[in-house]
């Protein structure tokens, strides 16, 4: 089970708690100013994610081998698009757990990664043989 879904509401509580038994209502209003401060700067993050990856096609990393070096078991799934500035393609069925995103690079190397309810629970590189290249899309129709 995921304790922060439960601890960070607790100390939240108690934190408020503490700050009106020792200050009464001002030390309530400081404290909620600073919950609400880590709130907006949590949103804030949010938001910068996702304008970068809107800019960036579906699946799309610049390296999938460095990409695969830098991932590390539990991180969400918000941190694995803040790296490879995209969202991954969805490879399992919508909204079912685990989740299976894909990110693929030039080169058709490819990382799978399976998230658990948001956490990157495992992950696997795969890196084509070289007879194994794929024509780009771009090139498909010209004459040569």
């Amino acid at each position: 089970m995921d304790f922060q879904k439960i601890l960070l509401p607790v100390v939240a509580v108690a934190g408020v708690m503490t700050a009106y038994s020792s200050y009464g209502w001002p030390g309530v209003a400081i404290a909620s100013g600073l919950l609400v401060m880590w709130l907006l700067l949590h949103f804030t993050r949010l938001m910068q994610v996702l304008k970068r990856a809107a800019n960036r096609p579906i699946g799309y990393v610049d390296s999938a081998v460095m990409l695969n070096a830098k991932l590390k078991p539990g991180v969400s799934l918000l941190h694995v698009v803040a790296m490879t500035k995209a969202l991954g393609a969805l490879q399992s069925v919508k909204d079912a757990q685990p989740e299976v995103f894909r990110w693929t690079d030039e080169t058709q190397s490819h990382v799978s990664c399976e998230f658990h309810y948001g956490k990157l629970r495992k992950w696997q590189l795969h890196r084509p043989a070289p007879g194994e290249t794929e024509t780009p899309l771009s090139d498909c129709g010209q004459a040569s």
